[in-house]
């Protein structure tokens, strides 16, 4: 991207920021994938200068790039609740501007607790910040020749400006629905940016490629060969310092809504119509929205929530919470294609290790003609790893060496660091970059949360009627409580 821009980090002083947003900005200005001029003003309540802002960054340093790139980095005090820090705000993107001698692109990055975001959004409507700095100039619009595609990004004339929403998108289906209504006054949906870094890992992108690209594959992505499909999002640690945040969140809503939304996504969807935004987003809605409902009344034989012990000690965790760290359940797909696979999702903290994969097994056929032989339990399984060591892996049946026959799986895989000799580019690094190239392809639409809401919401009205014996514990390592080992093993299956 050539063109100037400025971009408010409301929340400036999160981890967020701190961990995702600066160091991924700093990553893209040392590959030189941002433009010459482009400023970065961090709001918050914390007393800094631009100078000791940048001092709080340091830990970033390296062989002086920190020194060039921290020169882009500028502060503004504000509370959220009053107006006077946005008025402040005002003068300063303006000062931006004048140096510029142009109206500047404005993105403004919501990396705040969501119930800060109604308050923001009315600050940015009522101060009209939302509206940029009026219509472009003479100067800006040649800067801006042969950016058409960027123009369209933004609201039209005069609306130089983005707004970035982070996960989670409200708490259950009516508070996003009432979120997406404020957006909606104030943005157009082409303003509009609803991050979900997930769909910015190379992994998850390349499963479009692997199978739609690949005429091995999509043949067979069907219910006449696919016995059932897992997903799993594990975490070894526990809440950390994010226990304020995610205390009465819980795992479901923090990741059931939006990265394991994705995850089903990418093996349910059908093939977009082309590789454009609107198709693609087509395509993703359509999938989640293809999913059955579990009802309220089946929660508990479907959902197996779970609480790691020792959680209720964790800061800022209340005594007694009934928040779960655990979510496991199962669904099937209603689609010609997948109907009657059976999904089996879970996801949770303290569990044995960091791991996010996506795994296709597939229906079991080596008994036709090698039974007598000992079949493994588990033959064909195509695992896609999101992370770590991003990759994908297909496990086969072959003949053990030896003069007689005997069989065994093996693993087919390749990762991206082996064969590319890259990871690829870091999924907030992503992330940005389509933000400031107008690029909503990977982000999400309203009616995608608002499937995705309603799908969660009926989970969450079951839980509220069962009592806080619904919560089952676990011990910290472990793969989760009995419970959710049972949601596979009594259809006779196993979790991999």
């Amino acid at each position: 991207m050539q063109s100037a821009f400025v971009m408010v980090i409301f929340g400036a002083t999160g981890d967020l920021t701190q961990n995702k947003l600066i160091p991924s900005l700093f990553s893209l200005f040392k590959q030189r994938q941002l433009p010459w001029e482009f400023f970065v003003v961090g709001f918050s309540r914390r007393d800094f200068s631009d100078d000791e802002f940048r001092e709080y960054f340091r830990k970033m340093e390296e062989r002086g790039k920190w020194e060039d790139f921290s020169k882009h980095l500028y502060y503004q005090k504000g509370d959220f609740t009053k107006e006077e820090g946005y008025l402040k705000l005002i003068k300063k993107l303006n000062s931006f501007d004048k140096k510029m001698g142009a109206c500047i692109a404005r993105f403004f990055y919501l990396a705040t607790p969501p119930q800060n975001y109604e308050t923001i959004l009315n600050f940015l409507s009522s101060t009209k910040l939302a509206e940029g700095c009026g219509s472009a100039s003479p100067k800006h619009q040649r800067d801006e020749q042969g950016s058409a595609h960027l123009r369209q990004g933004f609201g039209g004339q005069g609306k130089w400006t983005r707004i970035i929403i982070e996960k989670p998108f409200g708490k259950d289906l009516e508070t996003a629905i009432a979120l997406d209504k404020k957006l909606s006054e104030i943005f157009e949906e082409r303003q509009i940016f609803r991050a979900d870094h997930y769909l910015g890992k190379e992994t998850l992108q390349n499963v479009l490629a692997f199978r739609f690209a690949n005429g091995i594959f999509e043949p067979i992505w069907n219910n006449n060969y696919i016995d059932h499909v897992q997903i799993t999002l594990s975490e070894k640690n526990g809440v950390g310092a994010r226990g304020k945040f995610f205390d009465g969140v819980g795992m479901l809503r923090d990741v059931g809504q939006n990265h394991l939304m994705q995850l089903i996504a990418a093996v349910a969807m059908e093939q977009p119509r082309s590789f454009t935004k609107e198709d693609l987003r087509d395509a993703r809605a359509k999938a989640i929205r293809s999913i059955k409902h579990i009802e309220s009344s089946e929660a508990p034989k479907y959902v197996v929530r779970g609480q790691y012990e020792g959680y209720h000690k964790e800061k800022d965790v209340v005594p007694n919470s009934n928040t779960e760290t655990l979510v496991a359940f199962k669904f099937n797909i209603d689609s010609e294609r997948l109907s009657g696979i059976p999904f089996y999702v879970r996801a949770g903290k303290r569990m044995p290790k960091d791991e996010v994969t996506i795994s296709i097994v597939f229906i079991q056929t080596c008994h036709i003609l090698f039974k007598e032989y000992g079949c493994p339990e588990i033959g064909n399984v195509l695992t896609i790893r999101i992370q770590p060591d991003e990759g994908i892996y297909l496990r086969v049946i072959a003949k053990k060496p030896g003069s007689k026959l005997a069989l065994e799986t093996v693993d087919m895989h390749f990762t991206y660091e082996e064969s590319f000799k890259t990871k690829g580019t870091e999924a907030y690094e992503k992330v940005l970059i389509d933000i400031f190239s107008g690029d909503q392809m990977l982000f999400g639409r309203s009616d995608e949360l608002a499937s995705s809401w309603e799908f969660i919401t009926k989970i969450l009205k079951g839980w509220s009627s069962e009592s806080k014996s619904g919560l089952k514990f676990y011990k910290p390592g472990s793969w989760g409580p009995k419970e959710a080992q049972d949601l596979i093993e009594r259809d006779g299956r196993k979790w991999l």
